[in-house]
């Protein structure tokens, strides 16, 4: 992961929340510097322009998740599990509100207005994502554990709507809880067993 100063780590943390709530062009550096308690010209000092600190943010994101996933795979070779743990995951930021939306999943439903190097490294976090549950799907399908009945690509490409669509089920209806019980049917679908 890259290494940032202490004042550059909370500003993307400001950053983050503020796009979580209001979206890419929700928020100025004005709002950032209300926030962390810096003045304006600080923030330009880190991040030059709201382009580039948008696109840190996401690649900072993005790392994040790779060695999230790279940690969980070591602990964890089941694939079905592994599946069930990262929509575990995310039920738990939802339920305690650390994380309870995907930044790069608001950012995606405003891809058309972002500026182009912002919405480069969305696109890059969703193939990543995408890429990774395509691996799982081929071993779960390869190990029987599995139960696919599209093509790997396909079936990861579903999985992933499928948590992105819980999470927007959840903040729509202002109830964490909505998250599993969306999400329940398609792992029971992936292991097998059907809906229960």
């Amino acid at each position: 992961m890259s290494t940032l100063s202490k004042t550059s780590d909370e500003i993307l943390a400001s950053a983050r929340v503020l796009i979580m709530s209001s979206g890419y062009n929700g928020f100025s550096y004005a709002d950032i510097a209300e926030v962390v308690g810096i003045r304006k010209a600080s923030i330009h000092h880190h991040f030059p322009s709201k382009v580039d600190l948008v696109r840190t943010l996401v690649a900072r994101y993005r790392e994040d998740a790779q060695e999230g996933l790279s940690s969980l795979e070591r602990n964890v070779q089941d694939p079905l599990e592994i599946l069930q743990l990262y929509a575990g995951h995310w039920a738990k930021c939802i339920e305690d509100a650390s994380r309870p939306f995907c930044v790069c999943a608001l950012l995606a439903s405003e891809l058309p207005s972002l500026p182009p190097e912002v919405a480069a490294e969305v696109t890059a976090f969703f193939r990543f994502i995408s890429s990774w549950l395509t691996s799982v799907m081929e071993r779960g399908a390869k190990a029987g554990t599995l139960n696919l009945t599209s093509t790997r690509e396909i079936e990861a490409e579903a999985f992933m709507a499928s948590v992105h669509g819980a999470m927007l089920s959840a903040r729509a209806y202002g109830r964490p809880d909505v998250f599993a019980a969306v999400l329940a049917p398609t792992l029971h679908r992936l292991s097998g067993t059907g809906i229960q």
